[in-house]
């Protein structure tokens, strides 16, 4: 891990330990991408059938997934995993329950009244990953909250493997969760086929989910058409800050670092620790575990990436935190939860040693899709809301009209629009007649 004493540091240097990876996204992404969209857009099931052959090496005349598959996967599924999936649901499932909006009523001034409804969208199109790990828990953290919003239909796409199947366990958690349109399908094309719809593929009102630089263009892309789909959040790889002090558990903090550092060999880690001696006690251990990981190749080339981070104060500790803006932040210091009010920038927080960054990723409750690359500073990760949108409704009475016309006039005559201030001009003139 590259080393920087932040005390140490002009305010360049300071920007350049705590950058982020480049490459994550260029012009030949975007314009492969493009070029896949267009097709998708101009032959629909025919172009995703061919990407599917192409990127994925399965030829697959029928995308869609049978409701009898969902349930033959959860049937088949192992006693104890589907005691966990639902632990895991449990706890997603309270926590963004208890997010669910009220209607908010005012009366702005007697006479006018005004209200803000929510109401979920009606077709959300979410994105589970394939890849190196089946990400059973992504499924969890979108399908659920969509549910519980009252998305009418909740769309899953995810890439088959090369025998031509989406992973077992995802399509078990897929049914535990009602999913009620599962398709196998993967990459721009999937991202695609539910920004525009497809003979098959529904259009879906928003796209939610992680995935890789080709997955995070083309729903960028796709949000940016007219008409085109709203998204959950701008994403690029995933990432972790660790904060540690002298009375931190080395074993604890590496073991944190490492479960970022094997997603990807994109993943950043970053350690911030307020003595030499903690943070050299902390990369040792990291070596240790090292050594232990399946994922070893992955977590090993992540580490290329990895920063330690060495403060002399705890608000220089949180001057890091606020300019890094974590996707992941642990907190392994004394009285953790005495930062959290200063703590402007972040997608999901984990105070003390016993609060491990992977029950966020699984089931403590909380979401983990979260934004990165420093989106923290200004989105939220997935909650209720994000399947939610408002509509504002408003009524006057005759006397409310009285009281708030005259100032409509006025401001639409400031602004030259006659025909605004003749709308209140012509009720007002009925009411005195």
């Amino acid at each position: 891990m590259e080393r920087f004493i932040w005390s140490d540091l002009d305010a360049a240097a300071k920007l350049a330990a705590i950058a982020r990876p480049t490459g994550i996204s260029d012009a030949s992404i975007i314009e492969a991408v493009t070029s896949i969209m267009a097709a998708v857009k101009m032959r629909g099931d025919e172009a995703v059938q061919d990407y599917t052959a192409r990127f994925d090496g399965v030829t697959l005349t029928d995308t869609r997934v049978p409701d009898t598959d969902l349930k033959a996967a959860w049937d088949a599924l192992d006693k104890n995993d589907k005691a966990a999936l639902e632990t895991a649901k449990a706890n997603i499932t309270a926590f963004h329950a208890a997010q669910m909006p009220d209607t908010i009523r005012v009366e702005t001034q007697p006479g006018v009244m005004c209200r803000r409804e929510p109401r979920a969208i009606e077709v959300a199109g979410l994105y589970v990953p394939g890849g190196t790990a089946p990400l059973v828990s992504t499924t969890l953290m979108l399908a659920l909250p969509a549910k519980v919003a009252g998305v009418t239909r909740r769309v899953m796409v995810s890439p088959p493997g090369k025998d031509g199947k989406i992973n077992t366990a995802v399509l078990a958690a897929a049914y535990l969760c009602d999913v009620t349109d599962v398709f196998m399908v993967g990459g721009a094309q999937a991202v695609a086929a539910m920004a525009y719809g497809t003979e098959t593929i529904p259009k879906c009102d928003k796209i939610f989910g992680p995935g890789n630089a080709y997955v995070a263009a083309a729903k960028s892309l796709a949000a940016q058409e007219p008409g085109g789909p709203a998204i959950d959040l701008p994403a690029g790889p995933s990432e972790a800050m660790v904060l540690a002090d002298k009375d931190a558990n080395p074993a604890f903090v590496a073991s944190d670092l490492l479960s970022q550092a094997e997603h990807d060999t994109l993943a950043q880690v970053v350690c911030v620790c307020t003595d030499t001696e903690t943070a050299d006690a902390i990369e040792v251990e990291v070596l240790r575990q090292l050594a232990t990981l399946p994922r070893r190749e992955i977590a090993e080339a992540a580490l290329k990436l990895a920063r330690m981070i060495v403060t002399d104060t705890r608000e220089a500790t949180l001057d890091v935190v606020n300019a890094y803006a974590p996707e992941h932040l642990i907190i392994q210091m004394d009285d953790p939860d005495a930062m959290t009010p200063n703590i402007r920038h972040a997608g999901s927080i984990f105070l003390g040693p016993w609060t491990p960054e992977s029950v966020g990723d699984y089931a403590s409750g909380t979401n983990h899709t979260l934004p990165t690359y420093g989106a923290a500073r200004a989105y939220s990760g997935v909650t209720l809301d994000s399947f939610i949108k408002y509509i504002s409704v408003q009524e006057l009475t005759q006397q409310g009209l009285q009281n708030l016309g005259p100032a409509v006039e006025r401001l639409a005559s400031l602004e030259g629009l006659d025909a605004h201030r003749l709308a209140v001009s012509l009720r007002l003139k009925a009411m005195t007649s």
